[in-house]
């Protein structure tokens, strides 16, 4: 029994010290939200035609026109839009031509 280790115990490193610590896990990044300042814009407006490829000319009350496309959530719900649907979208601070339309509102 004298040359089976004892497995209780945690092996000694070299220098004798048992290990160092680990660094704290770094924090999680997340989305953007509504109080940065890379976040999307959100606006309402009417569809005014339907593109192919699930793509939409939705116009806003500025009078201007973006071109959309449906969100992850109202593609999977089988949410269908037609011309004169009101609809919530969000603009990219990145390319203010395009949107995602997040919403129907009736």
């Amino acid at each position: 029994m004298a040359n089976i280790p004892n497995r209780g115990s945690r092996p000694q490193r070299p220098n004798g010290s048992a290990g160092a610590q680990r660094p704290a896990p770094a924090p999680k990044v997340k989305k953007a939200s509504d109080d940065d300042d890379e976040s999307a814009v959100e606006m309402e407006g009417v569809v005014s035609a339907v593109l192919a490829g699930t793509m939409f000319r939705v116009k806003v009350a500025g009078g201007h026109e973006f071109l959309a496309h449906i969100s992850g959530k109202m593609r999977k719900r089988f949410i269908r839009l037609v011309v004169g649907d009101r609809v919530r979208i969000e603009v990219s601070p990145y390319d203010m031509s395009k949107a995602r339309i997040t919403f129907r509102l009736g």
